[in-house]
């Protein structure tokens, strides 16, 4: 299955859904982790529910996410996640190239395979991949769910090194699996949030948080 990207976009323009400024829960060190907002594919069990519909959320420029990131202090890299990082290939390949001249690295979880990705013969996808150090690839499935694989959710998804920047995490024995899967809360503002790959039970907290704050007219 492919799909063609976000309907709302063009290609210098960002539908983000969160940001982490530093986290360790989603990539190696110290990470500034991007979800953006939209989805095509629809994995049951999807820890990010809200963030499948393609509706706008925090529209931002790719050179103003860019500089947020390159102004985040302590970081080794960015994660790109969501929603599918490749639904906005174009404007996401920008900002990779920008942080990647300054010396960070780039992290993306997605949906698809890595070759329907290189199947599809996609400039904006092609552009993408040559812009990633670290790529997980595969849908999420619930059934084949992991809790000893640090960062994946199911067994299906693989670790692809496009680049020599991680290489030494696929040498060392155990080096990618070292330690479980793990999880962030944070306080902001009053509002609790989550980052990491949490259980089922988190899941259903965050999704109730929702709720409740869509109930509440926020």
């Amino acid at each position: 299955m492919g799909f063609e990207g976000t309907t709302l976009l063009g290609g210098d323009v960002l539908n983000v859904a969160n940001r982490v400024r530093w986290t360790e829960a989603e990539g190696p060190g110290a990470r500034y982790a991007l979800w953006v907002q939209g989805c095509p594919l629809r994995c049951p069990g999807c820890c990010n529910p809200h963030m499948l519909e393609d509706r706008e959320e925090r529209l931002q420029g790719w050179e103003e996410v860019a500089d947020d990131i390159l102004t985040s202090p302590g970081i080794e890299g960015v994660t790109f996640i969501g929603g599918e990082p490749f639904w906005q290939a174009d404007a996401l390949a920008k900002v990779a190239g920008r942080v990647r001249e300054a010396g960070l690295s780039v992290m993306i979880f997605t949906g698809q395979t890595i070759e329907r990705l290189k199947r599809a013969e996609r400039e904006d996808y092609d552009a993408l991949l040559e812009q990633t150090d670290l790529l997980i690839d595969g849908p999420f499935v619930q059934k084949l769910l992991v809790n000893d694989r640090r960062w994946i959710g199911s067994s299906n998804q693989r670790v692809h090194f496009l680049t020599d920047r991680y290489a030494h995490m696929k040498d060392e024995r155990g080096a990618w699996k070292a330690g479980a899967n793990t999880i962030e809360l944070r306080m902001v503002g009053g509002e609790v949030t989550i980052n990491g790959f949490p259980d089922e039970s988190i899941v259903a907290l965050s999704a109730a948080s929702i709720r409740v704050k869509k109930a509440a007219g926020e």
